[in-house]
């Protein structure tokens, strides 16, 4: 069956729709913003794996790792995004798949940004970020990958 929404992208030589997982890591418990990204993606034609409120960084890599996600999205308004989003990304890479996009949103200082992009978080998007915007940052993301 091929699917031509707008998140869909080739892998592996068939079509597939892009996965993305949407995690809440920490002792957050808000995550109004990240069921509106959630559902933004999949009206998009993503495949969306959304893992839940208080998620630990071992749950949201293991998670991603099963469900062969292609992306994931931290939502962090806690104020622990220094220490979350980069263990996330280690944990990704020790367990091999650092080719999945990190991508960071939330209440995330513009000071922290270019640290966070150094550790290996792709984009941060802030609040007021359009979805569209997220939605159009991973589709083009996905075509640069030949996907």
């Amino acid at each position: 069956m091929r699917n031509d929404r707008q998140g869909s992208a080739p892998r592996g030589g068939s079509r597939r729709p892009i996965r993305v997982l949407v995690a809440k890591p920490g002792l957050d418990g808000h995550d109004r913003g990240a069921k509106v990204v959630a559902a933004a993606l999949r009206d998009a034609g993503m495949e969306v794996v959304y893992t839940g409120l208080h998620q630990t960084p071992e749950m949201i890599a293991t998670a991603a790792v099963q469900e062969d996600v292609d992306v994931v999205g931290l939502s962090v308004l806690s104020g622990a995004h220094m220490t979350l989003l980069p263990r996330v990304q280690r944990l990704l890479a020790d367990q091999g798949r650092d080719d999945i996009l990190l991508l960071g949103g939330g209440i995330i200082p513009q000071e922290d940004v270019g640290p966070l992009e150094a550790a290996g978080v792709a984009r941060v998007f802030g609040p007021g970020t359009g979805s569209q915007e997220i939605v159009d940052y991973i589709v083009t993301w996905a075509k640069g990958r030949g996907e």
